[in-house]
């Protein structure tokens, strides 16, 4: 519904992308994919269409619902891996410029792409902005299938940054349960820690001495590799009684080390990710939903959810334009479940038939977006079911918008197609089946507003009305529009006012138009479609 802020967008991600370039340029803190991995048998985008019958019969792919030509790239075609690349290429070119400056890219891939991708991101975003080729153990059983013998049981997450030299992501979790405080020092919590040095007398001299307590003048002698800190630092450290001295000289002195004093960057995230997080993990996650298998290799909510929480802050916007089974709209719903948090998702999936054997079509699902959408609504029920205090704010919903070709006509009139008492009548230059919440979002898109922004349908004076982003933008399709409307919009003073040209009911309300906001809203940005 409108009030929800997360998007699912259903068409190719290639048109999609080129329609949030202004909108959402730098808003993206994150952006999470599952390309095609090129195995042979995928299905790639056909971006180029001009070809002969001849061509496109030997072609023959299967189609969206909007037209567009989804091809099965096979290892027996001579430009197998240069496809896939023309492919991916323009995708990503797009999507970096959506990227926020601190925003971080995740593309899942395995060995028949991955030094290939590495090569086109290296392109992209710069070679200086690679952060890591994450890799995860996805398979559980070996595959005794491959005839050199080895079992590949493993997949990467490739992962870049914007701009060079920021901390891509927070780190590893910070293990606290040594810490404590037996003997209440004001300090607060503190563990034992070593203080036997690692080089010899030769490399440091100056860290082999006896240590003695000056309490009680017991001598603990020096360790082979001598102390980690020289006389005056240990004096110091003796003096701040951060010593733990033991009862025998056979004891080893150590170092109080407090918990408020450990540095606040936490230690490193594991390059190795998903700790017994396997793909069929994935499959009976997403068979739960539906009770049938309707998706070959999903990925696991988990690991996208550690890399969004790594990645992002409480109210960033992550988007996958490879949404597939949508799992990254789930991961982010269940993130923000378990930590408060009002990130909103942007799903893009192009609407691939199912195919007409499979358990899907079956169940009345036509294409991956059915699907896709279904997984969402599931999983949201479920997160407020299994958390119905913590979640009473959280966001489960999605406007779904379609991605087709422009709202308007081509309006190229032939001189001779028209008798002439029809020129001075005003004709509809969009196209018949457009709704005016088609119109609203391509309005939205037009004038960069977010398309997740507030949006308030309200009726004025039997005309319906949109109120976007609380009055940046009102909008009025209906047609025969009247003074009245047009005045109770003029005095909301909005930044923009846009309707249709053919709205208004006739020629003197269209004088009386640019009379009504002159009085009201002399500063108004009034658009006519």
């Amino acid at each position: 519904g409108f009030d929800s802020e997360n998007l699912y967008i259903e068409g190719d991600n290639l048109e999609v992308l080129k329609l949030l370039q202004e909108t959402y340029l730098g808003k993206i803190k994150m952006i999470y994919i599952d390309p095609p991995y090129n195995t042979g048998n995928d299905f790639v985008y056909e971006d180029d269409f001009a070809q002969s019958t001849e061509e496109y019969l030997a072609n023959s792919g299967q189609f969206d619902d909007e037209g567009n030509r989804l091809v099965a790239n096979t290892e027996s075609n001579g430009r197998f891996h240069t496809d896939w690349l023309n492919m991916i290429y323009p995708r990503l070119r797009l999507a970096k410029d959506l990227l926020s400056n601190d925003g971080v890219v995740f593309i899942s891939i395995n060995d028949n792409e991955v030094d290939n991708l590495r090569k086109v991101c290296d392109e992209v975003f710069g070679g200086a902005n690679f952060v890591s080729e994450f890799i995860w153990k996805s398979r559980q059983n070996k595959d005794n299938r491959n005839v050199t013998g080895v079992s590949i049981d493993h997949e990467y997450i490739i992962c870049y940054q914007k701009t060079t030299g920021l901390r891509a992501l927070k780190g590893g979790e910070r293990k606290t349960e040594q810490y404590s405080n037996p003997d209440n020092d004001p300090r607060g919590p503190w563990a034992s820690a070593n203080m036997v040095g690692l080089l010899s007398a030769e490399q440091r001299p100056n860290c082999h001495y006896d240590l003695i307590n000056p309490q009680t003048g017991i001598n603990y002698g020096k360790p082979e590799m001598g102390w980690r800190y020289d006389k005056n630092t240990m004096a110091k450290l003796i003096a701040e009684n951060r010593i733990l001295w033991p009862v025998n000289s056979t004891g080893r002195p150590r170092k109080k080390s407090f918990l408020s004093e450990i540095s606040e960057v936490l230690p490193g995230y594991s390059s190795v990710v998903g700790n017994d997080i396997y793909t069929r993990t994935a499959t009976a996650e997403l068979a739960k939903f539906f009770n049938k298998k309707y998706f070959e290799y999903p990925k696991p909510v988990g690991i996208i959810k550690d890399f969004i929480l790594q990645s992002t802050q409480k109210g960033s916007i992550i988007l996958d334009f490879f949404s597939g089974s949508a799992t990254t709209a789930h991961a982010v719903m269940q993130l923000n479940a378990e930590d408060s948090g009002n990130r909103k998702f942007i799903m893009v999936q192009i609407p691939e038939a199912t195919d007409e054997k499979s358990e899907a079509h079956k169940a009345g699902y036509k294409n991956i977006c059915e699907i896709g959408k279904e997984r969402i609504r599931r999983a949201g029920k479920k997160i407020k079911e299994e958390n119905p205090v913590g979640t009473q704010d959280l966001d489960t919903g999605f406007r779904v918008l379609k991605c087709d070709t422009s709202n308007m006509k081509d309006v190229y009139y032939n001189p001779n197609e028209y008798d002439l008492p029809q020129i001075g009548e005003s004709v509809d230059n969009i196209k018949e089946d457009r709704t005016p919440e088609d119109l609203l979002f391509q309005v939205m898109l037009d004038l960069g507003v977010l398309l997740s922004s507030k949006i308030e349908e309200t009726v004025i004076a039997g005309k319906k009305v949109f109120n976007v982003a609380d009055g940046f933008l009102i909008a009025c399709f209906d047609e025969n529009v009247t003074d009245e409307t047009i005045t109770a919009i003029a005095k909301q003073q909005p930044y923009y006012f846009v309707m249709r040209d053919s709205s208004l009911a006739n020629d003197s309300v269209a004088t009386n138009f640019e009379q009504i906001f002159a009085t009201y809203s002399s500063d108004t940005v009034r658009k006519v479609l």
